[in-house]
């Protein structure tokens, strides 16, 4: 080395954890002895969550605001000793400084983190203000958990066990408050139960945008109600039942039917619209008691709209197909899926390829819209189309687009506009033109502008739906279908999520899922189709023909669902969340 060289030889200073974590926009935090790097901003009991550390919380929500009220989530908070003036900061061998704890507790639902804090979760003294919160919070609580439609699922049922002292040294007379008050046409509100939360207050004033309820009174006769002059009629009000810890807010619908406990779970989606929110479906035997919003934050957040959740009585009703249906002497008889599939093949065979018509739903799932592109194509037809259902968005879940699946129609189809040809079968079966007709899970007289007297110009009607309606009445044939929570399918939503619906009940009677239907009748008209032995068979044959679905099956979709396609639609409920994420409002 020369002796003009720049000394660049000396060993660079060895970077300690709090700069580390720096470079990367994180802290290092200490939970339960544990260090762990999380991000600068974190709410301490969302770091808790990172190590598997659950603190009990009852008016913490991650997508509402944190008001810090119910004092639940104290935890113990300590942070180094600030060093004398003049002298520097000292670390351990572990790049970290000493933590010196408060000897007294925070909340962890509003507090962030900070370099080098350290968090208890537990210990004498977290626990000890844990019990005096629970003793509190129970002092006027009503002993009704075997008569609470709450039981099962109450919060301050599960943590008064975990964190309660087991017994009360309140002697004085609980206070009163109402009961069973009507509030909305959907939501009962029994305020004896109610902890103060205000969970509910802060989802309608944040989320629902519309602040119907509010604290009254005060101290120990606080309570929740509606303001003078308005109810709880908003098509979200369900949502605050779902989210309110206690037994306070409860669904008329759901109100003492069925022990929660008693209930099977399964994953699915809303088929109500394009948005295609995220559901848990609540079962019993082969009923289904009530529908509820899963979280996923790409379609729903954790939200749905109460009429979307409460369509599943629809599919209970007393007009519901239970089987087969073939028109002999005027009349609809029972049938047998054999006799019902030959006849529905042998007259829509009877017609020229130019005189007949497939209309399909954008309620059908990928797979039956791939069927029906199929049994177009065996009939020689090109007049295949979907029922286009074009609404007003609500500006937050429901979308413009009443079909739940007209994107998948429009990928699988290979068409800009799945619903180009209903005018061209409409004036068809009008002037006599097409004579024969085929017609999955629509009803054309109520929703498509079909008229009666055009319908019986056919010479032969199919028609594959749940429920009898009009335009069954004129079919020779009637399929009986499966309800959205009777059958295994995927569907595409407006902003081109896959996503999978999961079976939770049994069709009806001799009711048929959908493909097994379409499945049969495509055999019957085309010999050399070979039948697929199940869904999954289907959608590979979906990836194989369509670029978009390339590789996916019902494995690869998860629970969440997969994106496959850009549309450049948005939901709005879901940007008005990114943008309270953004400022800081709320974790998300």
């Amino acid at each position: 080395m020369s002796e003009d060289a720049p000394a660049n030889t000396a060993t660079a200073e060895k970077k300690l954890p709090k700069d580390l974590a720096a470079e990367k926009g994180m802290v290092n935090v200490q939970i339960d002895g544990e260090w762990l790097q999380v991000p600068r901003g974190t709410r301490m009991i969302e770091a808790a969550k990172l190590v598997g550390k659950e603190v009990p919380h009852y008016c913490y929500h991650p997508k509402l605001s944190s008001p810090g009220n119910c004092r639940m989530c104290l935890v113990q908070m300590g942070m180094p000793p600030r060093p004398a003036p003049g002298q520097p900061p000292v670390y351990g061998d572990d790049g970290y400084q000493e933590i010196g704890w408060m000897p007294r507790p925070v909340i962890a639902c509003a507090n962030t983190v900070a370099e080098n804090m350290g968090i208890r979760t537990t210990g004498d003294l977290v626990e000890k203000t844990r019990e005096g919160v629970m003793e509190f919070l129970l002092i006027n609580h009503p002993l009704d958990c075997p008569i609470c439609d709450q039981a099962g699922e109450c919060k301050l049922q599960e943590f008064s066990v975990e964190h309660g002292r087991g017994e009360s040294r309140f002697k004085e007379t609980k206070i009163k408050k109402p009961k069973n008050v009507d509030i909305g046409k959907n939501i009962r509100l029994d305020d004896e139960r109610c902890i103060m939360c205000s969970r509910c207050i802060r989802f309608m004033d944040e989320v629902a945008e519309e602040p119907v309820l509010g604290f009254s009174q005060r101290g120990t006769h606080t309570s929740v109600t509606v303001h003078p002059g308005y109810r709880l009629d908003n098509n979200y009000s369900l949502n605050t039942a779902d989210i309110c810890p206690v037994g306070a807010l409860t669904s008329n619908d759901f109100r003492f039917q069925m022990r929660v406990w008693f209930l099977k779970e399964t994953k699915s989606i809303d088929v109500n619209c394009g948005t295609g929110a995220n559901t848990v479906i609540w079962t019993r035997g082969n009923e289904v008691f009530r529908v509820t919003p899963r979280q996923n934050d790409d379609v729903n957040s954790a939200w749905m709209p109460d009429s979307h959740r409460l369509s599943f009585n629809h599919f209970q009703t007393d007009d519901r197909l239970t089987g087969p249906l073939v028109k002999k002497d005027g009349k609809h008889v029972q049938s047998s899926w054999l006799e019902a599939t030959a006849r529905a093949a042998e007259g829509l065979g009877m017609s020229q390829p130019d005189e007949v018509g497939v209309i399909a739903s954008g309620r059908l799932s990928n797979e039956e819209l791939f069927l029906s592109k199929k049994i177009a194509a065996a009939l020689g037809t090109e007049l295949l189309t979907i029922v286009p259902r074009i609404g007003e968005s609500d500006g937050k879940l429901i979308s413009a687009d009443r079909n739940p699946n007209t994107t998948g129609a429009a990928l699988i189809w290979g068409t800009d506009d799945p619903a180009a040809k209903l005018d061209a079968i409409r004036e068809g079966v009008s002037s006599g033109k097409i004579k024969s007709l085929i017609v999955l899970s629509e009803d054309l007289l109520e929703e498509a502008g079909f008229k009666s007297e055009d319908l019986q110009k056919l010479n032969h009607l199919v028609v594959s739906h749940t429920h009898a309606n009009p335009t069954a009445a004129h079919a020779n044939v009637v399929l009986a279908g499966a309800g959205f929570a009777e059958k295994r399918a995927t569907y595409v939503n407006v902003t081109g999520r896959l996503q999978r619906a999961n079976q939770a009940v049994i069709a009806p009677g001799e009711s048929r899922d959908d493909w097994e239907s379409l499945t049969a009748l495509l055999s019957k008209l085309d010999e050399g189709y070979t039948a697929p032995a199940s869904m999954d068979s289907i959608l590979n044959a979906i990836a194989s023909e369509v670029e978009e679905f390339s590789g996916q099956s019902f494995g690869s979709i998860g629970d969440l669902g997969v994106q496959i396609t850009e549309t450049g639609v948005t939901i709005p409920l879901l940007e008005q969340e990114k943008a309270r994420i953004d400022s800081g409002q709320i974790v998300g």
